[in-house]
């Protein structure tokens, strides 16, 4: 017999909500939520469909914040289930999403659940923020969201995004902040010409190395007592025709930093034009800025996480805030608390992606006990 929080874990792994899709996933959120006296809002921002649900009309505001959508599946043959059919092998629940996150969304409904039934006169307001738009190119998702409940000057207090935070056993690690993420698209200008005449042409490789090997060992900042620091790293270089007799004429470089509160974005944008002027380069450049590092360093939610963990495990939790970007990105900047808590990552994003069943239900119990702590 399988659990309640597990069984709807497989009732959203088999909808195929390959981002920006929701396939149908937060209206079967909302049929749990609406008959525990939610009122079940959607936002649909273009290709992205969004779900806001609140019960309660007072402070403080405790928000569920998560995503239905998930990454392609890759090769589906490389699976030993369909991807899309969840199925439980030896304790596990294999499908897309089981991990990142749809284990996390069924244990916030059944936490959620439970937590009315018994304590239905808590005090504030629970809230979901649910979008379809995490896994893309997050720019219809939860910032849209955001930027609508502040427009109505609607706020959240305390948010929990169901991340996949755990590295070896569920709670060992939550994360309580995020470094930023600033990508940068560079091409460096030369003239195309042949191999056997270099002095016709103007290798743009060549130009561009010297400047990469000094960003690369560049020491940006030494991070500080809650985040590592800062990294640089080179993700894409694309030069040439094909022909191996050919100069090409420039040369694509793609790099992202991800970076403490030691630094700004600003600040890193200026010392990589500085060290590209350095050698002289002619070149374009496109920045993205992903978002900014957060942090909640102290507070209630923090410390209700910390004891919630304990008492339902029996060992402690260690926040952290290494990892990548979440939306808590985008809550964090409206002066909300944000941790992510969520099941152990070693499978996400990859074929045969799985959660420990055991471990959903006591994802579920965490949950509700955290829950207690805040609105009880």
């Amino acid at each position: 017999m399988i659990s309640r929080t597990t069984q709807l874990a497989i009732e959203l792994i088999n909808r195929r909500s390959v981002t920006p899709e929701d396939a149908g996933c937060q209206t079967m959120m909302a049929d749990i939520l609406k008959p525990l006296g939610f009122d079940i809002e959607s936002m649909v921002f273009h290709d992205t469909t969004n779900m806001w649900a609140r019960k309660g009309n007072d402070g403080p505001v405790f928000c569920f914040a998560g995503h239905t959508d998930v990454v392609p599946t890759g090769d589906v043959s490389k699976w030993k289930t369909d991807p899309f059919n969840a199925e439980i092998i030896d304790g596990y629940l294999y499908g897309r999403g089981a991990a990142d996150m749809k284990g996390s969304l069924a244990a916030m409904l059944v936490a959620t659940e439970r937590f009315v039934n018994e304590h239905p006169q808590h005090k504030g307001s629970i809230a979901f923020l649910i979008t379809s738009d995490e896994e893309g190119p997050f720019i219809n998702g939860t910032v849209k969201v955001i930027e609508t409940l502040q427009a109505r000057n609607e706020s959240i207090d305390w948010a929990l995004v169901g991340e996949p935070s755990s590295t070896h056993k569920l709670g060992d690690i939550v994360k309580n902040g995020r470094r930023g993420s600033l990508t940068a698209e560079v091409t460096v200008k030369g003239i195309q010409g042949h191999v056997a005449y270099p002095h016709l042409a103007d290798n743009p490789i060549h130009k561009a190395a010297p400047a990469l090997a000094q960003l690369a060992t560049t020491h940006w900042d030494s991070g500080n007592e809650f985040f590592p620091p800062t990294s640089f790293q080179i993700a894409n270089i694309h030069a040439g025709t094909g022909a191996p007799n050919v100069v090409p004429g420039d040369c694509y470089v793609q790099f992202n930093f991800r970076y403490s509160t030691e630094v700004s974005a600003d600040e890193l944008t200026q010392r990589v034009a500085q060290t590209l002027d350095q050698h002289q380069l002619d070149y374009d450049i496109q920045w993205t800025y992903n978002g900014s590092p957060f942090l909640t360093a102290n507070g209630e939610l923090l410390e209700a996480t910390k004891q919630a963990i304990e008492e339902v495990t029996g060992y402690a939790t260690d926040p952290q805030t290494s990892g990548g970007t979440s939306d808590g990105r985008f809550i964090a900047p409206t002066g909300a608390q944000v941790i992510e808590l969520g099941p152990v990552n070693a499978t996400i994003h990859k074929i045969n992606e799985c959660v420990k069943v055991d471990d959903l239900d006591v994802l579920t119990d965490v949950y509700q006990r955290l829950l207690e702590k805040l609105l009880c």
